[in-house]
């Protein structure tokens, strides 16, 4: 599960961080802080979300 759960959350975590931060720009917040403010939440959240998928994937596979 440790292996798949690492290649996951190097996609998962990448892709909700740079969502996270096309939203912020889009709101306007062009500035540093609002910047890695939404990369860190995209960063906190695609833990539990990786979590939920690879737990799924292997409930799936088993």
């Amino acid at each position: 599960m440790n292996r798949l759960a690492g290649i996951l959350f190097s996609l998962i975590s990448t892709t909700l961080m740079g969502t996270a931060v096309v939203v912020a720009l889009t709101m306007g917040k062009d500035t540093l802080q609002p910047i890695l403010i939404a990369a860190a939440i995209g960063f906190v959240v695609s833990i539990p979300v990786t979590w939920f998928v690879t737990k799924k994937i292997l409930e799936e596979f088993s």
